[in-house]
């Protein structure tokens, strides 16, 4: 069937159109043709978003692994699947292949049912970015067991309440790990969650950065010896297509994170079929996605999406700055790497040092370039686009979320003409509507609304583990029948999709919906500016006002401030008017971030309305100590 992998952007719109007139005979043919199943399915759509409910594929029986790695052994078992460059380049690059990742897959799977895991059980997986990370994983749902991956750099109360939450039995972590030049004490993170964790029975240790670390007898155990002793072969436990293959975490803006719940077979076909197309991925290319296998966007396009076609999916351990800036472009230049994945966080950082470091090594393998966890701004496009991709590579901006599964809205490569900022046109299958305030849909183009998805897709998350009602009230109360995704979106006059940001991004300034975003962008076009973030503070005239929190380039930080300030003002009366103009801005060394890249602005928001008496948990943050220095600051 050629509409697994389009080509052109002809063929987006006939293989759209079906999708959208027939998804049930689509969805099936996609699925049919390019998966390895046990069972077929009785029916392969049924859904209500009242309640909600949705299930893929009901009656199909399947095991994932089968599809990641089983299948391609007879054509392509010295293939290499994961392809591993540690944090230390000096370490050498490990290449593992498929018939290698199956028996190591295997002598995991059996390590876990040798400690009473078993189908349906939680495993919590807290590793850093090394091969034994995607290697539990794949073992959890060899054997049916629910993983929950923790980044490995959260702390041991986000730790302790996720693993609390879905009551896992085992906990897999290492001794530690390295993150550049400093190394963290994984162990020590999780001894101090586990006096929390009565329900966990056992701890399996990778060692990695042997360290001295303390081993509780009777439940922490070296991982290695066990696996050595294991066997190399286990039989794949035959799964539902709605069985949990995982839960993961999404930090709520409020309280308690949501423990989304995704299931088998509609996750597999959606993460597969989103990659192949999304980055044009061709038999032998090499493919580089640099999120952390504890987001979603490592689920999926790390361990899931690639390994379901074949590909070589290449792991890194390290971070953008060690042992200098160039080191993703060494990267990308030792491997050859041809299709590039990763954050506006990332960009804006390497831009910042200029494209000297880029122009040292050879990107010419490059094909595809993708962003990927919020939306990029423009400057931070084109410098990606001109001096990464040489304006060769197509740049494609993927909007999705943890609660999606799978990629959205995105341009395909080669196939979707690109427009700096947008993500384009929505994925095959994905069926948005931009709705407004009283819950009407805005018809038509050049329109901007609130962004729901109006008919289900195979990947969504199922429902928030043990708080269904949560789900429903998230994500189905605020617009009938719809998916609410939380965030507003502008559709051009050609039907591209603009991010606007979350929702609660939107600020009402004299009676003027604000979104930051389209500010934030302004701001950052001036040349002394690094990135900023807006927030809303109260005022008593126009109801609301703006902060601005801008982090300068060096070549910005001797300026004076006062001017800095009304040439900032000045460039966003320009780009968007006066009624967008900052009240206050402070000038600061960092923004608090989640891991992910996304900025708190919960935290700069109390900090602007001048009430941090409680700031939450913000230990979970990629960088929690630049928050009182925003506060010793604040205007």
């Amino acid at each position: 069937m050629s509409n697994y992998h389009i080509k052109h952007l002809e063929e987006y719109y006939q293989v759209y159109r079906k999708s959208v007139r027939e998804p049930e005979n689509f969805w099936e043919e996609v699925a049919e043709e390019h998966f390895l199943w046990r069972k077929k399915w009785n029916h392969v759509l049924r859904w209500d978003f009242n309640k909600p409910e949705v299930s893929w594929f009901e009656g199909a029986e399947l095991n994932i692994t089968e599809n990641c790695i089983d299948r391609h052994l007879a054509t392509r078992g010295d293939k290499t699947a994961i392809l591993f460059e540690p944090n230390n380049p000096e370490e050498g690059a490990e290449h593992i292949s498929y018939r290698q990742l199956y028996h190591r897959v295997n002598k995991m799977a059996n390590v876990l049912k040798s400690k009473g895991i078993q189908k349906g059980d939680r495993v919590c997986i807290y590793v850093p970015m090394i091969p034994e990370l995607a290697i539990a994983v794949l073992a959890c749902a060899r054997i049916g067991a629910i993983h929950s991956v923790v980044f490995a750099g959260f702390s041991s109360t986000a730790l302790a309440t996720r693993i609390n939450d879905s009551d896992c039995k085992m906990v897999i972590t290492a001794d530690g790990s390295y993150r550049g030049a400093k190394t963290i004490d994984l162990k020590g993170i999780v001894d101090d969650a586990l006096e929390q964790c009565p329900g966990v029975q056992n701890v399996l240790v990778v060692k990695r950065i042997h360290s001295n670390i303390t081993m509780k007898t009777g439940r922490d155990e070296w991982l290695q010896p066990l696996l050595d002793a294991a066997s190399d072969q286990c039989k794949a436990e035959v799964m539902k297509a709605e069985d949990p293959l995982f839960i993961l975490y999404t930090s709520g803006s409020t309280g308690q994170p949501k423990g989304m719940v995704h299931t088998t077979a509609g996750y597999m076909v959606f993460t597969a079929y989103t990659f192949k197309n999304v980055f044009q991925y061709r038999e032998n290319d090499v493919y580089w996605c640099t999120a952390d296998i504890g987001w979603i966007t490592g689920h999926s396009y790390i361990v899931y999406g690639p390994l379901t076609n074949g590909a070589t999916s290449l792991m890194f351990e390290g971070v953008p700055h060690y042992p200098d800036f160039g080191r993703f472009w060494d990267i990308v230049d030792k491997h050859k790497v041809n299709q590039f994945y990763t954050a506006p966080t990332a960009i804006r950082a390497l831009a910042k040092q200029g494209s000297e470091l880029v122009d040292k090594y050879n990107l010419s393998s490059l094909k595809v370039l993708g962003s990927v966890g919020e939306p990029i701004n423009e400057e931070a496009w084109h410098w990606y686009n001109d001096n990464v991709g040489k304006k060769k590579s197509p740049l494609v901006d993927t909007w999705w979320q943890t609660e999606t599964g799978g990629i959205m809205i995105t341009p395909i490569p080669y196939v979707t003409p690109t427009k700096p900022t947008y993500a384009t046109l929505p994925f095959i299958g994905i069926q948005p509507a931009l709705m407004d305030e009283t819950g009407q849909e805005l018809k038509g183009n050049q329109v901007e609304g609130r962004l729901c998805i109006k008919f289900p897709w195979p990947s969504m998350a199922r429902t928030i583990w043990g708080n269904h009602q949560r789900y429903k009230d998230t994500y189905f109360s605020a617009f009938e029948g719809m998916y609410f995704t939380g965030d507003g979106a502008l559709r051009d006059e050609v039907g591209y999709y603009r991010i606007t940001g979350r929702v609660d991004d939107v600020i009402i300034v004299s009676g003027h919906n604000l979104g930051t975003a389209p500010i934030e962008d302004a701001i950052n076009e001036h040349p002394a500016v690094s990135e900023s973030a807006i927030v809303g503070f109260p005022h008593d005239v126009k109801g609301n006002a703006l902060y601005g929190y801008v982090i300068l380039k060096d070549t910005g930080e001797s300026r004076d401030p006062d001017n800095l300030r009304k040439e900032i003002n000045q460039i966003i009366t320009e780009h968007i008017g006066p009624i967008a103009k900052l009240d206050k801005i402070q000038f600061t060394q960092g923004l608090p971030k989640t891991r992910s890249g996304k900025i708190m602005r919960r935290i700069l928001r109390k900090i602007a309305e001048k009430d941090t008496s409680n700031l939450g948990d913000i230990s979970t943050l990629l960088n929690p100590e630049v928050v009182q220095d925003i506060m010793d600051q604040a205007l």
